[in-house]
């Protein structure tokens, strides 16, 4: 009975599925955090320039 209990592998696929999630979701936040804090300091830089520039 034990011997069947460890060659059982049907959870074994959820959990890899979740790990898969898991580090597709990692990968999602640190993309978007990245990409927002360029963009942030893009429009700042735009901004910066635009009121340097007056009424030109």
């Amino acid at each position: 009975m034990f011997a069947r209990f460890l060659k059982d592998e049907s959870g074994a696929t959820a959990i890899e599925y979740g790990l898969i999630a898991a580090l597709i979701a990692v990968a999602i936040i640190g993309a978007v955090t990245t990409l927002g804090g360029n963009t942030a300091a893009t429009f700042d830089a735009v901004s910066d320039k635009l009121v340097a520039g007056g009424g030109e």
